[in-house]
This record gives C-alpha cells, structure tokens and sequence, in this order.
C-alpha cells in the first residue's frame, strides 16, 4: 500500500514540474491566416451607438465590440448592462466566418456566412445549432453593412413560433474617444 501511495506521489511530482518547465514556454502560435470577413469584423473594435426600431417605436442601442481569445474571437455586447445585454461571438470557423448569438430569448442560435463583398456580409441559420425554427423562436439571419468606416447598418430577421418578423434595420455610429 505504502508503495502505491509513493508511486501516486512520484507521479504527481513529476507532472507538477513538467508543468512548472512548460510555463515559460510561448503557446502555440495561432494560425496567421484568418478569413477576410473576420479580418472586416475586426474592424469593429470599440463602442458604437444607434438606434433601433423593434416595433415598438425607436429605442437607443449601444453595441460594444472586443478581440478576446488570442485574437480569434470577436465579441459584441448588445445592450451592455441591462436585462436586454446579449452577446454575439464571431469566429472563423473551418475556414469560413461563423457566429453564434447568446440571446435574451435564452437560446443561442448560430450562423453561417451566406455571402460577402467589400462593403457587406450576410449570415443565415445553421441548422445544425439544435433549434427547432418551427417552434423555437430565435435571431435566423444577420446582414451587416459597412456604410463607412464609422458607419454600419445591421439587419436581423427573427422567426417567432416560425413566422417571419419585419425587419428592422439599426445604423449604428462609432464612438470616438
């Protein structure tokens, strides 16, 4: 027993210091090459401000973005601060930029690149994300416009109990600091 418990030991000790000797060493680099849509969403970095018709007559919205994740993520905070505040990650994903939307509807739909060109991108639904669009409702499709470079317009299409809602587009300003 005695010499089990010495063997335990001597095995944890010895991953203690591997780990110990590792800790200076740099992580893996991350790939160089990331697709030029995520290189354009990279753009966004900052805070910008607008406004928003959800139906209910023009609210203000504030959208907060942010690289995390070494670089390979970009963040968007929609709402930050209050019961509305969702959160959007882009990502390249298999060499393509994909998205999944953290919603306040409490689901998280993800989506795909449709189509891009220099001033636009276009996301539409990836069934794969495991909600049911017949039922569920839930964010379906995203454009992006890059009007300028301190300039967007954002467009989203929902289903809700799988009707198509009108959309409504959101110009958004960057804040300069």
């Amino acid at each position: 027993m005695k010499t089990r418990i010495m063997t335990v030991w001597a095995a944890l000790i010895l991953v203690a210091a591997a780990t110990i000797v590792r800790a200076d060493e740099p992580t893996k680099k991350k790939p160089d090459a990331t697709s030029k849509e995520f290189e354009q969403m990279k753009k966004m970095v900052g805070t910008w401000k607008g406004k928003v018709d959800i139906g209910s007559g023009p609210v203000d919205m504030t959208s907060e973005y942010r690289l995390i994740s070494g670089g390979t993520v970009l963040e968007e905070r929609v709402f930050p601060g209050t019961p509305q505040e969702m959160v959007t990650m882009y990502y390249d994903q298999n060499g393509k930029l994909a998205m999944t939307h953290y919603c306040m509807m409490g689901n998280r739909p993800a989506m795909k690149l449709k189509s891009s060109d220099e001033k636009s991108i276009s996301f539409d639904f990836d069934a794969t994300c495991g909600i049911n669009p017949a039922k569920e409702s839930h964010m379906h499709a995203l454009s992006i416009r890059f009007d300028d470079a301190d300039t967007v317009t954002m467009n989203c299409k929902a289903l809700m109990d799988g009707n198509e809602m009108p959309e409504h587009p959101a110009t958004l300003k960057r804040v300069k600091s």
